[in-house]
Formats: structure tokens, C-alpha cells, sequence
């Protein structure tokens, strides 16, 4: 694990980073400076989880991204600057747990994230613009929590959602229309 939480002064990393061939876990939360992602990450093969939380002048990944096959654990909590979220990531079918908590800029979850067949966990807390492409959600088959706290922008849940047959743990804390759109939902 290379741990660079709170390194705010941080812009930039290495492109040598490529060369920790055994790291598994990378760790940038905090790094409020940080604008690029490497190139080099993708050549860290066992690479499973990637943590950018708070990471906000981060504006964009590179398309590279979805060469991490072993990455099951994305977190991108907090990236206010990225502009968007690259359908290429949803190629990555081992990812098991997403996290785009208070990632304001994101109105549309990509249409292909219902191919992740192994995601588990879903975390969408105080996305405010967030309201369109959910049936794709809907797709999500071993998804077991799905946290949509806070995302007032959604007027509806697809119909499909009660289908979800892992789901243990819808939260709607603060969803304005939560009530009319449960309903429908199940039904």
C-alpha cells in the first residue's frame, strides 16, 4: 500500500509510479493539489484499490483507466472538478464496491455501469445534480447497498429497482420524492 493522504502540496505524481509492481492499494485522499492522474498506474497490475477522496482539482482520468483489470474499489468521494466520469470504467467487471459520494458535477451515471456484474456496493450520497440513467442501476444484480442520500435532482427510481434481489440496503435519507418513487418502484 503507498498511503499519500494529506499530502496537499502534491500536484503531481511520478511517472515512475508505474514501477511499484506488487502495490495493491493507493491511497491520494486529501490531496487537494492533485491534477493529474498517472499514465504509469496502469502497469501496476495487481492494483485493486484506488482511493481519491477530496481529491478536488483532479478534472479528469485517463482513458487508460480500465486496464486495471484487479480493481475491485473505486473512491472517488469528493472530486468536485471531475468533469466526467469515463464510460471506459465500466469495463472493469471485478469492481466490487463504487464510491461518487458529493461528486456534484455528475448528472448521468454512465449507461454501461449495469454491466458490473460483481458490484456490491454502490454509494452515490449528495450527488445534487444527479437525475438521469438510473435504469442502468437497476441492472446491477449482486448489488447488496445502494446509497442515493441527498439526491434531491432524482424525481424517480426505475420500476426495475424491486427486482434487485441482493439488495439489502436502499437508503433514501433526504431524497425529496423518495415515497412516490419507492412505490412505483414496487409495484
Amino acid at each position: 500500500m503507498l498511503d499519500l493522504c494529506d499530502c496537499k502540496s502534491i500536484e503531481w505524481l511520478l511517472i515512475k509510479i508505474g514501477q511499484l509492481q506488487q502495490l495493491t492499494e493507493l491511497q491520494w485522499a486529501k490531496c487537494e493539489n492533485l491534477k493529474q492522474f498517472p499514465q504509469s498506474i496502469i502497469s501496476i497490475f495487481p492494483l485493486s484499490m484506488l482511493d481519491l477522496f477530496d481529491c478536488n482539482s483532479m478534472e479528469s482520468l485517463p482513458m487508460t483507466i480500465s486496464q486495471l483489470q484487479h480493481l475491485t474499489k473505486l473512491r472517488f468521494t469528493s472530486c468536485k472538478n471531475l468533469k466526467e466520469l469515463l464510460q471506459s470504467i465500466t469495463s472493469l467487471s471485478s469492481w466490487s464496491m463504487l464510491d461518487l459520494s458529493f461528486y456534484n458535477s455528475i448528472e448521468a451515471i454512465p449507461t454501461m455501469i449495469g454491466q458490473l456484474q460483481h458490484l456490491a456496493w454502490l454509494w452515490l450520497i449528495d450527488c445534487e445534480n444527479l437525475k438521469e440513467h438510473l435504469q442502468s442501476i437497476a441492472r446491477l444484480s449482486s448489488v447488496s447497498m445502494l446509497d442515493l442520500f441527498g439526491c434531491n435532482s432524482i424525481e424517480s427510481l426505475p420500476t426495475t429497482i424491486g427486482q434487485l434481489q441482493h439488495l439489502t440496503n436502499l437508503l433514501l435519507k433526504w431524497f425529496s420524492n423518495f415515497l412516490k418513487a419507492l412505490q412505483a418502484s414496487f409495484h
